[in-house]
């Protein structure tokens, strides 16, 4: 029969240990989160430091570039919008500038409490899905949203003038771009469900129409009120849905112990 090697002696277990034993363990796993929330926050606020007081306003102009190009300014319509505009941007740029601080972290807290042999699944696994969600992120940016915009654009012209407020923008762009990063992750969410043995190959194949439709009713939803964008994402999804059906079929499920 399958199952994990004893816990050492010393470790005890749930049911040998002492309410008092108990608080102490609970207590340890509490002072370990805290630990790894203050160092993650530590490293956020060091890195929001950094980026707005030196490179913030290089990062503004790269985001508003797609914009800035086709000759519409941008405007901010209350007092506060333009700081807290870039707040908000210097934010989300430094959790991606700490996000190597965080992941460790984080990684810290958890791997006690992997095998050696789930602790190489758990990275494999991680790595890939950062890649796919990267992979998403840039494919909407560079591949899609400027079609988006220009669909945009083009809808309103002799309708009105284009005075876009840079916080509305701001939240657009970001609001576009990380469904797209999301829906990437798409094949290692079958691979999960594969693996805990909720679904497998034949299974995802058979309701591939459904799959499709629902695809596209969410693209639907995620992503702005127009055709481009919505096709742009569906298809992405599709395909990764039969990536997604590959891996199935070359994933064994879970043995239950």
């Amino acid at each position: 029969m399958s199952g994990r090697p004893a816990e050492p002696a010393e470790a005890g277990s749930s049911e040998t240990l002492t309410p008092q034993e108990k608080r102490e363990t609970l207590l340890s796993h509490l002072l370990a989160l805290r630990k790894v929330l203050v160092i993650s926050a530590a490293a956020i606020v060091a890195a929001f430091a950094l980026v707005f007081y030196l490179c913030i306003d290089q990062l503004m102009n790269w985001i508003i570039e797609p914009i800035a190009a086709r000759g519409i300014e941008i405007i901010y319509t209350a007092m506060s919008e333009a700081l807290v505009t870039k707040f908000k941007v210097a934010l989300i740029a430094a959790v991606i500038l700490a996000s190597p601080v965080i992941i460790w972290q984080v990684w810290g807290f958890i791997k006690p409490a992997l095998y050696p042999r789930e602790q190489r699944s758990f990275r494999v696994l991680f790595f890939i899905a950062l890649l796919l969600f990267l992979t998403g992120v840039t494919f909407c940016y560079f591949a899609v949203y400027t079609l988006a915009v220009d669909f945009f654009l083009v809808q309103g012209d002799g309708l009105a003038t284009p005075m876009l407020s840079i916080d509305k923008y701001v939240s657009f762009l970001f609001g576009f771009i990380v469904p797209f990063g999301i829906a990437f992750l798409l094949p290692v969410a079958l691979y999960l469900t594969t693996r805990m043995g909720w679904t497998n190959h034949k299974s995802l194949a058979s309701k591939r129409k459904y799959v499709i439709l629902g695809i596209f009713v969410l693209a639907a939803i995620l992503t702005p009120p127009d055709i481009v964008s919505q096709v742009a994402l569906g298809v992405p999804l599709c395909l990764l849905y039969e990536a997604g059906i590959v891996v199935a079929r070359l994933t064994k499920p879970r043995e239950r112990e």
